[in-house]
């Protein structure tokens, strides 16, 4: 039997959640809700469910089960918190909270009220991002050195409480702790703001992972939307396309001269893959995974402590790139 699922903010984001959710055998869209009533009719009227411009009296009215949350970061933690203490399953956009403090408290509710939260770090889902953990994990790379990534491109016009760091960091930052599977032990970032005045707008953060190197670049300056992470280990090479979902593999090919007394390594021509990835819609599979955990209760893929580790790092970042 499908969940009762709702979405409140259905801006850029929430509105494709309303419409995965229309869509999902799992799921029965009941209602959105929007501060924006014309946006909000709009929707309701598009995917066939209820709208209410005050989402407290959704929560009072209508049958819910799992709730996504879409709206600017700053009310992620009232809104959350609302959603747990009526009995909802939650999954937030990313980040999970505008600070530390707020962040705790969603997880505090949440593990009180038994409720599933999940944050919506979407490029886990991306299935070229999972076939490269696959190839990871399997130790077709070797030992991980260096991952490189960037996520620059345009000033997106409905960011308005957020740097560059946190709005878009975090992506690439949770993607460095999935596929290495730890945290970073220490953190450098350098940051400006170019064209917006208020705001870092341009970023490079360094992590360190124990024996791995993580590089992001991250701005909203660059004319052109790149979206593309490298992987460097022992044994070969990997990169990936987030956009286009494209994986290509370069096997390392070399030796090291037995009777050489220099530090000589002689490298062949690399074995190129590219590897077979089944393309789907990454937020699909994300509320997919998220109404199967509350279905079988399981775990979310990526957890509220999941948010919350990256949001640290991410601030962190944001102030040492200030000193």
């Amino acid at each position: 039997m499908p969940l009762n699922t709702a979405v409140i903010g259905i801006g850029n984001m929430g509105q494709h959640h309303a419409r995965i959710y229309s869509e999902l055998p799992e799921s029965n869209l009941v209602a959105v809700s929007d501060l924006n009533e014309k946006k909000g009719r709009k929707i309701a009227e598009r995917f066939g469910c209820s709208y209410y411009r005050d989402y407290r009296k959704m929560l009072e009215k209508e049958d819910i089960d799992a709730v996504s949350i879409a709206v600017p970061t700053i009310y992620h933690k009232q809104i959350a918190i609302d959603c747990i203490n009526a009995g909802k399953h939650v999954l937030i956009e990313k980040p999970i909270a505008d600070t530390l403090e707020n962040a705790r408290e969603i997880m505090a509710a949440a593990k009180s009220k038994d409720i599933k939260l999940a944050v919506g770090h979407i490029e886990r889902f991306n299935p070229a991002v999972q076939k490269l953990k696959e190839i990871i994990k399997k130790g077709e790379l070797g030992d991980i050195t260096t991952i490189v990534a960037r996520r620059v491109g345009v000033f997106p016009p409905q960011v308005k409480d957020a740097n560059v760091i946190v709005d878009i960091g975090v992506h690439d930052i949770d993607i460095f702790n999935y596929i290495l599977e730890k945290k970073p032990t220490d953190i450098a970032a350098a940051a400006g703001r170019a064209l917006i005045n208020h705001r870092e707008d341009y970023a490079d953060i360094l992590l360190k992972y124990d024996g791995t190197n993580a590089f992001v670049q991250v701005n909203w300056i660059t004319p052109v939307k790149i979206r593309n992470l490298a992987v460097t280990g022992t044994k070969g090479y990997a990169e990936v396309n987030y956009i286009t979902q494209e994986l290509i593999l370069y096997k390392s090919k070399y030796r090291k001269p037995e009777k050489s007394f220099e530090d000589v390594v002689e490298f062949a021509k690399p074995e190129k893959i590219e590897v077979k990835i089944e393309k789907q819609e990454p937020l699909r599979l994300e509320l997919k995974s998220f109404l199967e955990c509350i279905i079988n209760n399981k775990k979310p893929l990526v957890t509220g402590e999941d948010g919350f580790s990256v949001l640290e790092i991410a601030l962190k970042a944001a102030e040492l790139s200030r000193d």
